[in-house]
């Protein structure tokens, strides 16, 4: 017996023989062949580095290998269904990559052994999924939808997928914020089976050991997090691990990013919850957090790890990292890995597209109009810089100039220059000389914004007196209360409408339903990074990058904010609707190829002449495929 091997053999045209159950010999042919970087470069040393001034010796490889037939461009082509086998009979219907349920032809379950082991009835894939919908539907708490979005994917991989595309806009919010945060919070309570890597400090000194138990050799993206800072929910240790289960279906849903090639992985270095470890059910380690040099080298030797497995190109993105070690890591590891960091780097180019688009609807460039955040954490110095990098960009003025029309208030007042000594580095850049103001309200008045945006985690912040002051001096006051879950965003749509009578452009990090203000029906934007990290992750594989750079941010966010249409700024809105989701990947994904192909960090060649129909065609396609 001589299994194949978990990825596809280098020479194409390879054939791997297998003598399976019963006799038979089957057979597969092998398929063919800041915060940004000018502050990351401040944080590792003036002499250190960019990714740019890195030996471009590697310009062989990259791209995408199809192992099981997934991408849309393959649709017709007949699959095996390998596990180490061929798969049949039982096991077939309980693997998740295979299994059809009823939709199985009937020469298919007289090929694979099946009769018996279903009813006689053969569905489409269609009907399965209208059944599906009708019956997620019923549940009344979206914490139920998530569990039979969860068990589907358990059970069914491509029918859950071709059920999160086809209705993405009801079930994001399940999938994704703001359910998901509830998910984390009780993941002890459904726990049923587990999903990813869980790397704990129990496996310290054999993390490469712990990699090599992924089933998965060809992993393209690991969207990894220890727990500390799960959306605006705080530290909820072994249980973020929804954040990143979650991440990687929308890499697949909405940017094509192949399942096979995705891995959600959990640190496990304890937790400082004191809920969580008193919680019988609690699934992590039972510690307190590590700190310094021990946590550094933890991370260290995961990030080597993830490298000698599965390569250079493997895209590490690190998601929910309190503040103090999401800057630090970016820094270390940015010239030395492929690393991307959702709250810092998607959230800013998602918010710096919907601010171009805004644009449009209030006049002015980047640079004539006056920011003020509520927030100086990660997503708001990373918002902050991409802004002021781009309007360096656009005005030729130097960076330092363009950051001094942003200004930042965290939980001590505006940051200014008086106190500089005491800040945390990401903050720095942004002490501006003024006096001392102790509050939001005070800086709204001070300041005198045309753009106010929330990056605070802490709900209702923008008063009826905020949202007031600054609707009285602008005719049509840009605001985006941004934290997530809902419960925590700034202010709600409702209140930001009414309280600056209908003239505010309005966006928010998680789904607010329509409002009627005086006969006018307003829709909220959504300023989800899910339009940004999918197809900037597909643009990133396709191209074979080697590193991730600031042009390629800026670069998906002027892909996104061209897709916002005529029809979507009459409505108010400066994004695009998640409906038209995977062709607003594919837009992004080539123009972030497109820059790496410029800035020469991308390896695969040649490149591919139209880069938006080479996206879609390496883009997932969720439907059946007919088996040998």
């Amino acid at each position: 017996c001589f299994p194949p091997p978990r990825s596809t053999p280098s020479a194409a045209g390879a054939r791997w023989w297998h003598v399976g159950r019963r006799g038979f010999v089957a057979s597969v042919e092998a398929g063919a062949k800041g915060e940004m970087e000018s502050t990351m470069k401040e944080i590792r040393g003036g002499g250190a580095p960019c990714v740019l001034d890195m030996d471009d010796a590697a310009t062989v490889g990259g791209g995408v290998e199809d192992t099981y037939g997934e991408d849309r461009a393959t649709e017709e082509q007949l699959v095996t269904p390998w596990t180490v086998s061929v798969a049949s009979g039982y096991n077939l219907l309980r693997d998740p990559r295979y299994n059809k349920g009823l939709a199985f032809t009937e020469k298919e379950r007289e090929t694979h052994y099946l009769r018996g082991l279903l009813p006689p009835a053969v569905t489409s894939q269609e009907l399965q999924e209208r059944k599906i919908m009708h019956n997620i539907r019923q549940y009344q708490l979206p914490l139920q939808r998530y569990m039979a979005m969860m068990d589907l994917q358990e059970g069914n991989e491509r029918l859950f997928y071709k059920l999160l595309i086809d209705n993405v806009e009801e079930l994001l919010p399940i999938v994704y914020t703001p359910t998901v945060g509830e998910a984390c919070q009780k993941y002890g309570s459904i726990f049923s089976r587990p999903q990813g890597l869980y790397i704990s400090l129990k496996e310290k000194g054999k993390i490469l050991e712990v990699l090599k138990n992924w089933p998965e050799r060809s992993i393209q993206v690991i969207v990894v997090t220890d727990g500390e800072r799960i959306l605006g929910l705080g530290d909820l240790g072994c249980q973020g691990m929804g954040i990143p289960v979650g991440k990687l279906s929308l890499y697949t849903a909405l940017g094509g990013v192949r399942p096979s090639a995705c891995l959600p992985i959990t640190l496990d270095v304890g937790t400082n919850n004191e809920e969580l470890l008193n919680d019988e059910f609690y699934i992590g380690l039972r510690q307190r957090r590590v700190t310094g040099q021990e946590y550094a080298d933890f991370l260290h030797e995961f990030m080597a790890a993830v490298k000698q497995n599965y390569g250079e190109k493997v895209l590490i993105q690190f998601e929910d990292f309190a503040n103090h070690n999401a800057f630090d890591l970016l820094a270390r590891y940015g010239t030395t890995h492929l690393v991307f960091n959702d709250d810092i780097q998607g959230t800013a180019s998602v918010v710096l597209a919907g601010l171009v688009a805004a644009l449009k609807l209030v006049g002015g460039t980047l640079a004539e109009h006056t920011y003020l955040f509520l927030g100086a954490g990660e997503a708001g110095t990373g918002i902050a810089e991409l802004i002021a990098l781009e309007m360096s960009r656009q005005t030729k003025t130097p960076i330092d100039e363009c950051r001094k029309k942003i200004w930042l208030v965290d939980s001590k007042g505006l940051i200014v220059s008086t106190r500089k000594e005491s800040l945390q580095h990401f903050k720095k850049p942004w002490a501006h000389e003024h006096e001392h103001v102790g509050n939001l309200l005070d800086a709204v008045n001070a300041i005198k914004p045309t753009v106010l945006i929330g990056t605070s985690g802490k709900g209702q912040t923008f008063t009826q007196e905020v949202v007031e002051a600054i609707s009285s001096f602008n005719e049509m006051p840009i605001i985006l209360a941004l934290s997530n879950p809902t419960s925590q965003a700034e202010c709600t749509a409702e209140q930001a409408y009414t309280w600056s009578k209908g003239r505010a452009v309005f966006a928010t990090g998680s789904p607010f339903d329509p409002v009627e203000y005086n006969g006018k029906t307003h829709v909220p934007g959504q300023a989800n990074n899910a339009y940004i990290f999918p197809g900037f992750g597909l643009g990133v594989v396709m191209s074979g990058a080697i590193r991730v750079h600031d042009d390629m941010l800026l670069a998906a966010s002027e892909a996104l904010a061209q897709q916002v249409t005529q029809e979507n700024f009459d409505k108010g809105l400066i994004y695009p609707p998640f409906s038209n989701i995977r062709k607003i990947s594919a837009h992004i994904a080539a123009n972030v190829a497109a820059r790496a192909y410029e800035l020469g960090l991308a390896s695969r060649r040649p490149r591919p002449k139209d880069l938006v129909k080479y996206a879609e065609s390496c883009m997932y396609s969720p439907i059946y495929r007919n088996y040998r």
